[in-house]
């Protein structure tokens, strides 16, 4: 009865099934795979530092990645040109960052968030920075966790404030060689409100990450209805056969099923004679 399964249709179709259970299995281990490890770098960046954790030297974090970002970060120089960062909100409140170039030691500037201030830039002046040669100890922070505001851009903002924190923004309006990472002062100085570090890019459970725990389910459920659909072909074909052998359905409308070559008339039986003697030619008495 199961000889229909070696039909080239049925070839076919278990081939199809060999093949897309298997991927859509890996797909959907990939996809939940990627879910597990956005949970895991949500919770290491939400984990509070340990108390008193010591400042490492700015060079050995680098480049800033998911574990170093938000790590303290020391560095020493002197503070150049000064700029603000406006629309920055904290605690619920609009202010602006003030933003301060680090010459370092090393003679590459490291841009210094000291604070934030509230009420629109410009409308009081910022604090100066301190003279001479200064230690700084702050939050490390990639150019991607500047808050990027589309509507600023470089060249909209007046003189003196700035868009976006970062390489990129600060590359034609400084001539120095500056570090691709911003640090943010931790205690308030000068009247300035400390602003706290941000969560790495990318470790959030934001929307992305539930789409790939949904695209897990989808192709877990693709694996189960391939898998449904072979089932219910079997069962269709199985029930068709015993139908036709129980002369409910003509036996023309059941596929053929492959004749084995055992099956054939063989050569010198009594079936092969006779059908040799009816196809022969009759001989003239």
């Amino acid at each position: 009865m199961h000889r229909f399964l070696l039909t080239p249709r049925w070839w076919g179709i278990n081939v199809f099934v060999v093949l897309a259970v298997p991927v859509c299995l890996f797909m959907g281990s990939w996809q939940l795979g990627r879910f597990e490890d956005r949970v895991d770098t949500h919770r290491e960046a939400t984990a509070e530092r340990p108390a008193g954790q010591a400042a490492a030297p700015l060079d050995s974090l680098l480049p800033v990645d998911k574990k170093t970002s938000g790590r303290l970060a020391a560095a020493s120089g002197e503070y150049a040109e000064q700029f603000l960062v406006p629309e920055r909100r904290l605690d619920g409140k609009t202010g602006h960052y003030v933003l301060t170039l680090l010459k370092t030691d090393g003679g590459k500037v490291l841009p210094v968030v000291r604070g934030w201030l509230p009420g629109p830039a410009g409308a009081k002046a910022a604090p100066a920075p301190p003279a001479g040669r200064v230690e700084v100890t702050g939050a490390l922070q990639s150019a991607e966790n500047s808050g990027t505001k589309g509507v600023h851009a470089a060249g909209g903002l007046p003189a003196g404030q700035l868009g976006v924190i970062g390489a990129a923004s600060l590359v034609n309006l400084v001539p120095y060689d500056l570090y691709d990472a911003w640090v943010t002062v931790q205690t308030g100085t000068d009247g300035l409100t400390p602003v706290p570090a941000a969560a790495p890019a990318n470790t959030g459970l934001d929307l992305k990450a539930f789409q790939n725990l949904g695209y897990t389910g989808e192709w877990f459920v693709f694996a189960a209805f391939v898998l449904f659909m072979w089932f219910r072909l079997y069962r269709r074909e199985v029930e068709a056969i015993r139908d036709a052998e129980a002369g409910l359905v003509p036996a023309e409308q059941i596929p053929a099923e492959p004749t084995p070559a055992a099956e054939a008339p063989a050569e010198g039986s009594a079936a092969g004679a006779a059908a040799a003697s009816a196809t022969a030619p009759s001989r003239p008495e």
